[in-house]
């Protein structure tokens, strides 16, 4: 059952276009993360979905009906944002309870389904006290839980680790994703600028860039095919390689020119296509040592980042204008100045046409 439905959605300040005709049909029980870099939309588009924004252009349907004029309060959605918004004058219970008892729920309602977010939240033991009492992961957890207690069709989360610090957002991510498995059907929208947190909690992730979407799909999909540079770049950290190269030779395999080596790349391309400039793209951590006839490129070193599980080794490479990076597991001995010669496996390797796109299939 599709829980949700964008059609062509649009929304404009005047004469500024933001958002561009955004189609996307998302499940019931999904896991949705909206990506991108800062001012892409992806928290436009989730203010729109809440109601809090109008929508200039298209149509929305939550569960089949049409939202665009119906208010936030009568959508069926919560929504947690960065900031807890909690009463600090009230109790953990009261905080979650409220939307409830604004509602005038029963009683024995408020109350059963108060304990039962708090069992999912491990609140339980913190129902009495005042959010000044908690830490920022527990507060945040309040937060979700009042969204829980309104037993919404659709939950909305507006980056909403990013006031914890380091450990706190990895303890508080590994409580959502246990939270998206105590309520299989409820779906879920996400949004974020932090990759870690949309690579483990998404079940399929949209990657926007200036207002329109440049890719949906599941994580590891993302990772491994790449519909184009933008995404290419974005998914994944450090970021993908990008080469410049000349289109040698074409047809199920192709050989591409890099500089003074050649690479055989296992993807299909046109014949029209022979000496056309194309982008080779190559992952940092596919990237390994190379010796004799197996090295792709060589660099010279520029620096080194030694992170204790890996090294980031950064590469002059000739005619490159950016570093080439190498990401080793363990630490390396590598210093300033160093040649390094590089292979990668072909099954790594990617290719994209003048415009962008990939032409892996």
């Amino acid at each position: 059952m599709t829980a949700l439905s964008l059609r062509d959605i649009q929304k404009s300040y005047g004469e500024v276009e933001v958002i561009h005709g955004v189609d996307l049909e998302i499940h019931e029980g999904e896991f949705i993360v909206f990506v991108g870099p800062s001012g892409c939309g992806k928290s436009t588009l989730l203010r729109m979905i809440a109601g809090l924004e109008t929508i200039t252009g298209g149509d929305m349907e939550i569960g089949g009906r049409r939202v665009n004029d119906i208010p936030p309060s009568q959508r069926g959605i919560a929504m947690v944002f960065q900031s807890y918004a909690l009463y600090p004058h009230m109790t953990v219970f009261d905080n979650m309870a409220f939307g409830m008892k604004i509602a005038k729920a029963p009683k024995a309602e408020i109350d059963k389904r108060v304990a039962a977010a708090a069992e999912i939240l491990q609140l339980t033991p913190y129902l009495d006290r005042l959010p000044k009492a908690l830490s920022g992961g527990q507060r945040q957890r309040v937060a979700i839980g009042r969204a829980i207690c309104r037993e919404p069709e659709v939950f909305l989360f507006d980056e909403p680790l990013s006031n914890l610090d380091a450990a706190l957002r990895v303890a508080t991510r590994i409580e959502i994703a246990k939270l998206k498995e105590s309520l299989p059907t409820s779906t879920m929208i996400y949004v974020t600028h932090d990759q870690v947190e949309a690579m483990t909690l998404a079940d399929r992730i949209v990657v926007l860039s200036a207002g329109r979407i440049e890719q949906v799909g599941a994580p590891i999909d993302l990772y491994e095919r790449p519909a184009n540079l933008f995404v290419a770049r974005f998914i994944g950290s450090p970021a993908m390689n990008i080469l410049p190269a000349t289109l040698e030779k074409t047809g199920k395999t192709s050989t591409v020119a890099i500089g003074k080596r050649k690479a055989a790349v296992p993807i299909a391309s046109d014949a029209s296509m022979k000496g056309a400039s194309v982008q080779f793209g190559v992952r940092p951590e596919d990237l390994t040592l190379a010796n004799g006839k197996d090295v792709l490129f060589e660099g010279q070193v520029n620096f080194v980042e030694m992170l204790g599980e890996v090294t980031n080794v950064y590469l002059s490479v000739e005619n490159i204008e950016e570093s080439v990076i190498v990401k080793i597991n363990g630490v390396q001995p590598f210093k300033t100045g160093d040649v390094v010669p590089v292979s990668a496996p072909a099954d790594k390797m990617h290719l994209f046409d003048e415009q962008g796109h990939t032409l892996l299939h």
